[in-house]
């Protein structure tokens, strides 16, 4: 079959690839009809992770089931499904608690957490491409209505529709708040979108690409440019107090000042910053323990110099982690289902899997009109 394959820094080609197969009767192989570029698989295109050439990229897959383990029970062969890109087992004490992002299972032991096709989540081929296997399939499977309706929309419940809402539980978002986000990738506009869904009173968006900030404006949240100024400050003159009731990170550990200079851990400063004291801080921006390309040599490491003392002598909280996205995928199905949620306004292109390297290389630069690219292998 075709797949997405990385060759080494800002290089990905469509090669053909050995079809997957069933290996565990409870797997299931997926003809794939969607498969998104995430702004994460962008960390791996530029070489700044531990990546080996030869990985097959894509960790927000949906499909039709093709082939059926004889372990499988809920799923059958013609559904449509998405998948969560947390491959997880459902047994373990993590999966029983709702901890999905970080199974105990499925990877190597004294780690947590697997995904498809992304570096250290385990040996799970990714699906940008023609076919996926699919194991723990009764548990990794979210059905689905049959046909061609909200194709966008349910390709988004595979990562970043559920990944902004996590944000907003992780930070604490409660109805009538006031909420900033960093990032107005498609993360971030989906943490956005979360909050106005939770009922925030205002939401505040940063970045500094305009394409990017016009999608907020219609989103009908608040844009903020740092290339015009402190960014806590505007927010703080905005809403005439002493911070936002909560901080959302989508941005991550290849953060930049106005000046173009990478500082990683800027975005976590300014959140501190944003905040209110006793607010509350979601990050869901990716941060990692190893980085090649690190400006210097503690943040290759991970270490980040963090403002701790003042985030202590603000009483704020902070939680981390990547989403647990099986734990609001169904209800965020049923929401687009009823009609009460459309993530799918972000999806900028779609595209056959054939234009993959030009569409990872517009994302990568930013440009207009690719704001978020769905490959499609049957196109």
């Amino acid at each position: 079959m075709k797949a997405v394959v990385y060759k080494g820094p800002y290089e990905v080609a469509v090669e053909e690839v050995d079809d997957p197969k069933i290996q565990d009767p409870t797997d299931v192989i997926v003809r794939i009809t969607s498969t998104a570029i995430c702004g994460s698989d962008l960390h791996m295109y530029e070489g700044r992770t531990d990546a080996e050439p030869g990985i097959t990229f894509g960790h927000e897959n949906m499909g039709i089931v093709e082939e059926v383990g004889s372990g499988v029970t809920t799923v059958k062969k013609s559904d449509r499904v998405v998948m969560p890109f947390n491959v997880a087992c459902g047994f373990c004490d993590n999966c029983r608690a709702g901890k999905t992002g970080f199974c105990l299972t499925v990877n190597e032991p004294g780690t947590a957490g697997g995904a498809y096709g992304y570096v250290g989540m385990g040996p799970y081929p990714g699906g940008q491409a023609e076919m996926l296997r699919v194991p723990f399939a009764d548990y990794n499977c979210v059905q689905l209505p049959k046909g061609e309706e909200h194709e966008q929309d349910f390709a988004m419940l595979a990562d970043i529709f559920p990944t902004g809402y996590h944000a907003t539980e992780l930070a604490g978002v409660q109805v009538g708040e006031t909420v900033a986000v960093y990032g107005a990738g498609p993360v971030g506009l989906m943490a956005a979108y979360s909050a106005q869904l939770k009922g925030a009173s205002r939401v505040f968006v940063v970045d500094n690409v305009e394409h990017r900030l016009d999608l907020v404006k219609d989103l009908g949240a608040e844009p903020i440019n740092f290339d015009n100024g402190d960014a806590a400050q505007q927010i703080h003159d905005a809403v005439q107090a002493y911070g936002v009731d909560r901080g959302i990170d989508a941005v991550g550990y290849q953060a930049t000042e106005p000046s173009g200079e990478e500082q990683p851990a800027v975005v976590l400063n300014q959140l501190v910053d944003t905040v209110r004291h006793t607010g509350g801080l979601g990050i869901v921006g990716l941060y990692v323990p190893s980085d090649p390309g690190a400006p210097d040599e503690h943040s290759a490491k991970g270490e980040l110099l963090f403002r701790i003392g003042r985030f202590f002598e603000k009483g704020q909280s902070m939680a981390t982690g990547q989403a647990d996205v099986k734990r609001y995928a169904h209800k965020l199905r049923d929401m687009i289902i009823a009609g009460r949620a459309k993530p799918g306004f972000v999806v900028s292109q779609e595209l056959p899997l054939e234009d993959a390297p030009g569409a990872y290389e517009k994302f990568d630069n930013r440009e207009p009109g690719y704001s978020k690219v769905l490959l499609q292998p049957g196109r």
